[in-house]
């Protein structure tokens, strides 16, 4: 803001502008309606047309990515028998996730999601095909793999923060969790067919085969896609720039303690959850002198595990919290690695494997359930966007750490020292809790009215200046100021680039809140941002007014001698 050469000029709005009810599409609107008074269980959502089509899609592309992966770990432990080079993969899958999931998110916020996707799933069904052509040729050696192996997680990064928001325009929220935990059974269903499928067809057919078929899995995704028509919202105001887009997604996240939190106990987790999947296939080679049939049967117990998980958390989340929850199922986890590390006996690997599913599908559900409900609509692929980048950069970076340690020291230490790591990292990330993060209502509630200009001009001037002003008893100053803060980080959330409040030394108990938009479309689109957290708030705020007016609410933006005159409305053809 130019101080020297900006004077704020009044646009006169109606009294208590941020106070009333106004018409606003809500996200309830945008969304299938829940059935009336069922019982939410873990295969409710699939009654949901939209949500089972592609469900189903998703599951068949899953099953094709879990044979690709067996095949390309498998074929990269053949070529080169080096625990550093297997783990690349899984890092080639995840790190392009590092570097492009933000922009996804971003453009998933603005764009029309179902064209974007179906880009994405045909540029990873052409970037497939080739992978399975050169092996077919004899020609994909070790480092082709890793470049396209790099060009398909890149897909999958660009595709992730999309798939991941249209799950709350497919079913209503009070499914949003059993949804959230269906989609992690569909890739767990897939993690038990896919690599024993994946270690048959390498066994007998070989890898080419298997590249082959993970290309053809593409096709249903593409399918559904092109026949899906979502509901779209309904906005007045132009989509957002991509610029103004990132910087709205990183200002939010920033400002959000409850969704930083489910990001740092992630972090806590996956860093060193990366451990077992990227040793694992080195231990069934080397250690347990087996083969590909081996390696997938071990995956096929973690999927199993996980879908026997997914089915008992909607039970099990009735009786413990996330915060019980979490915790508990990492210890699991941790306890499943050291069993990976010392035994030998494969019949106990294998429990110990499907234990390691329902612990990891627990933390894994839990996680995305709190990613999801923590953010409002508006900004809901961005937010998903940063969790999949904590996601992907902790198993992608974890895995090279770990594959580092297993080529110096051995697999045994590296996992034996990931497990208690993982265990003093879940300690640490005891403070950040998942239930708060769970518990906030981030529906719109649509409770502004849209102020109304004396006159014409440009939506893209700025900055704009809101007051509001309040008149409150000594006795409730306290409380006042404590729920006045709690409103201004929602404002800084929502668009605002400064905050504060002050009060007047005339007349004590009177203050004046204010904050500055960036211009006045921006405060326009907090018109749409607000969300029913906020209006609790501010109804509290207003039980502390004392005045029998609601608190009055003006509206200024910045003029210079450059900056357009206002044009009377009577003059306005």
């Amino acid at each position: 803001m130019q101080h020297t050469t900006t004077r704020l000029v009044e646009i006169r709005a109606a009294s208590g502008a941020h106070w009333g009810a106004c018409a606003m599409p809500s996200e309830a609107s945008v969304t299938a309606a829940a059935p009336p008074a069922q019982v939410i269980g873990a295969w409710t959502p699939l009654r949901h047309p939209s949500f089972r089509a592609l469900w189903l899609a998703m599951l068949t592309s899953n099953i094709g990515t879990w044979v690709q992966d067996v095949a390309a770990a498998w074929f990269m432990s053949e070529r080169t028998g080096s625990p550093l080079m297997v783990a690349a993969v899984q890092s080639a899958t995840t790190l392009p996730v590092v570097a492009f999931a933000l922009v996804a998110g971003t453009l998933a916020d603005i764009v029309d999601r179902r064209r974007y996707l179906l880009g994405v799933q045909l540029w990873m069904f052409f970037v497939a095909t080739v992978v399975a052509l050169q092996a077919h040729a004899g020609r994909l050696d070790a480092w082709s793999l890793l470049c396209l192996t790099f060009a398909l997680g890149a897909g999958a990064a660009m595709a992730m923060p999309a798939q991941a928001a249209t799950t709350a325009d497919l079913v209503p929220r009070p499914m949003l969790a059993p949804a959230v935990a269906m989609g992690a059974i569909g890739m767990n269903i897939a993690r038990s067919i896919g690599p024993a499928l994946g270690g048959l067809i390498v066994a007998r057919f070989g890898a080419a085969w298997a590249f082959s078929l993970n290309a053809l899995s593409f096709l249903g995704v593409v399918f559904v896609l092109w026949r899906w028509r979502p509901s779209k919202s309904v906005s007045a105001l132009p989509a957002e720039s991509f610029g103004g887009a990132l910087r709205a997604g990183l200002r939010y996240a920033a400002r959000a303690s409850e969704f930083r939190s489910v990001l740092i106990k992630s972090a806590c987790f996956f860093v060193f959850a990366s451990a077992l999947p990227s040793q694992l296939a080195i231990v069934v080679r080397q250690r347990l002198s087996a083969g590909a049939g081996t390696y997938g049967m071990l995956l096929t117990f973690i999927g199993a595990g996980a879908i026997g998980g997914a089915i008992a958390l909607p039970k099990l989340r009735k009786r413990f919290d996330a915060d019980t929850l979490v915790p508990a199922a990492t210890l699991l986890y941790s306890l499943t690695m050291l069993a990976l590390a010392g035994l030998r006996d494969l019949r106990l690997l294998c429990v110990a494997m499907l234990v390691n599913g329902v612990s990891w599908i627990t933390v894994l559900s839990s996680l995305q359930t709190a990613a999801h409900v923590s953010v409002p609509a508006w900004v809901r692929a961005r937010a998903l966007s940063l969790y999949i980048v904590v996601f992907s950069a902790g198993m992608a970076g974890g895995s090279l750490l770990w594959g580092t340690i297993a080529q110096q020291a051995g697999t045994g230490w590296a996992l034996t020292s990931a497990a208690v790591l993982a265990v003093l990292a879940g300690i640490f990330s005891l403070r950040f809790r998942l239930s708060v993060a769970m518990a906030r209502d981030t529906t719109p509630s649509a409770h502004w009215t849209q102020p109304t200009p004396a006159a014409k001009f440009d939506p893209e001037r700025g900055p704009v200046l809101v007051t509001v002003e309040y008149l409150i008893e000594p006795a409730d100053r306290e409380e006042f100021l404590h729920h006045i803060h709690l409103l201004g980080g929602t404002r800084r959330r929502d668009g605002a680039v400064q905050w504060g409040v002050m009060e007047d030394v005339g007349q004590p108990g009177r203050f004046l809140e204010y904050f500055i938009v960036d211009s006045w479309l921006e405060h326009l689109r907090q018109h749409e941002r607000v969300t029913h957290e906020e209006k609790h708030l501010q109804d509290r705020l207003l039980a502390l007014h004392r005045d029998a007016r609601p608190p009055s609410v003006r509206h200024f933006v910045g003029a210079s001698p450059s900056s357009s005159h206002f044009v009377p409305l009577e003059n306005i053809p």
